[in-house]
């Protein structure tokens, strides 16, 4: 069964922008005649167009978005922006036609244009970077504005959230014009603070264009996404362009890695730093004081005082992942002494497939995790190792047609960290699963060669070997499916969820 996608969420009221008004505040020429039509909507996609739309057409790796234009009339498109080229290939469509040379450049800003998020309308917005902990910290963020009060919206790798309204993710951050849309929807339904967890790739891909964030926080850097950046210096660039005058006002800065302090030398916006291990340093430091299946408590100080909470997760991590979401909000205005308050018997946050238990009352607890990078194992294997009385058991699989590189460093990292582990299948794409598994098996076995290792496929066997090996008291860590509900086989989404074949395997297992 194919994976069903989730739709391109807009608002449901659009006052109309002349197609003129555009014209006059981007300075952009037209192309033949001059046209009154006005717009309500503005998509790169011909599959998203809706009538009223500008069809913007931009060209491509392999062709021009312009050669498109016959089926963005058919979907409603009223208007085309492209450049010189695109003019040219579209020149007989009909469409009222603007110039606009390297467009992409310019998307963001169109979309927040024709969706009204000018300055003075937007809620507080807040942005998370960074390779892991963007999620976790996002649902933390959130969960502690709806205690605080606020009408909340959310973006992020698993979900979309509006006032209440639950939707899945297409992508991390989607492209701008969805972006501004969906921003557009959260005011429009009095979202009056918005999380947005923003990647790598957003930023170099311009996708929260036409956005400015009130707080912007770092997490981490660890080695992921070198597919894409080359190196971890690249890979690092492309998140600094967070903390620049043109993106957000203030700043919150986790020294944990090494790469946090970097961060905040290079910072061109005003910022403020937390720590889970650098007390020294920093103006802002988490300290665990409990750790159980159940929950995390945790201590954070700084120069207001010190406040006392909880996270219903497990791991140090997520104690840190709470304190620079508190600090975050203290950066956006809110007061200690309102959040302290709030928080003090806890904080209400569901992470959907992040370290989620999905045993009941008896039985080893398995955790599905969507962590799938050397230090998201690292972290959580640790955070399951302090809450678990018996065995640790690793179960996982690697990306295929991803980042190759860091495969090698997820396997020794897992063998380190378990007592048994067992390797399978994730999304293959279109690489042979077999070749992935010898990788990470032959790197486990050479990091630790007396370690109890099995290779299992595919992974709805694997959960069940994983289960054979265990009793009550050991623990499973599923890593790298996480809330997601489907597996890349050869281009093809295929229905599939870790969260209810674990159930379905605790089950079969005798266990509740």
């Amino acid at each position: 069964m194919k994976e069903s996608i989730p739709p391109i969420l807009r608002p449901e009221r659009v006052k109309p922008v002349a197609l003129r008004d555009i014209a006059s505040r981007f300075e952009l020429a037209w192309f033949g005649e001059q046209s009154d039509v006005s717009a309500t909507g503005i998509s790169m996609n011909t599959n998203d167009l809706r009538h009223g739309d500008v069809f913007v057409a931009m060209p491509g790796l392999k062709t021009h978005g312009a050669n498109f234009v016959a089926k963005a009339i058919e979907n409603g498109a009223i208007a085309l922006i492209t450049d010189s080229a695109g003019a040219q290939i579209a020149r007989d469509c009909g469409l009222p036609t603007l110039l606009l040379e390297n467009p992409r450049s310019t998307l963001g800003d169109l979309a927040a244009y024709v969706y009204g998020n000018l300055p003075g309308t937007m809620p507080k917005l807040f942005a998370t970077t960074g390779t892991n902990g963007k999620t976790s910290t996002s649902y933390i963020l959130e969960a502690i504005l709806r205690q605080l009060g606020q009408v909340t919206g959310l973006t992020s790798t698993a979900e979309r959230h509006i006032a209440g309204e639950v939707i899945v993710s297409r992508l991390t951050t989607p492209e701008s014009t969805e972006m501004n849309a969906l921003i557009a929807r959260m005011k429009e339904k009095g979202v009056t603070s918005a999380v947005l967890e923003v990647s790598a790739q957003a930023l170099t891909q311009l996708r929260v264009d036409g956005l400015h964030f009130d707080v912007a926080a770092f997490t981490n850097l660890s080695h992921d996404h070198l597919d894409d950046y080359g190196d971890m210096e690249t890979y690092f660039q492309a998140k600094l362009e967070l903390f620049s005058p043109r993106r957000a006002d203030r700043a919150v800065i986790c020294l944990d890695s090494p790469y946090g302090l970097r961060a905040a030398q290079a910072s061109a916006i005003p910022f403020v730093t937390i720590s889970s291990t650098s007390a020294d340093s920093a103006d802002y430091t988490v300290t665990v004081k409990e750790e159980t299946p159940a929950f995390t408590s945790f201590e954070l100080s700084g120069p207001e005082g010190t406040l006392f909470s909880k996270v219903p997760l497990i791991g140090a991590h997520m104690a840190a992942n709470a304190g620079l979401a508190i600090v975050m909000l203290l950066q956006a205005g809110f007061v200690w002494d309102s959040i302290a308050s709030a928080i003090h018997d806890g904080i209400d946050a569901y992470l959907p497939g992040r370290t989620e238990r999905m045993t009941g009352d008896s039985g080893p607890d398995v955790y599905v995790d969507f962590g799938h990078s050397p230090d998201a194992f690292l972290n959580t294997l640790a955070a399951v190792r302090k809450v678990t009385k018996g065995k640790v058991l690793m179960l996982f699989g690697a990306d295929g047609d991803r980042d190759a590189t860091k495969r090698p460093d997820m396997a020794r990292v897992a063998a380190r960290g378990c007592d048994i582990l067992v390797i399978t299948d994730h999304h293959p794409r279109f690489e042979d699963p077999t070749s992935i598994r010898k990788t990470l098996v032959d790197s486990a076995r050479e990091e630790r060669p007396e370690l109890e290792i099995y290779e299992v496929s595919p992974p709805e066997a694997a959960i069940r070997k994983a289960l054979s090996l265990v009793s009550e008291g050991d623990a499973i860590l599923w890593a790298g499916p996480g809330h997601q509900d489907y597996r890349d086989i050869e281009g093809v989404r295929t229905v599939y969820s870790a969260r209810k074949e674990a159930r379905d395997a605790l089950r079969e297992s005798g266990w509740s």
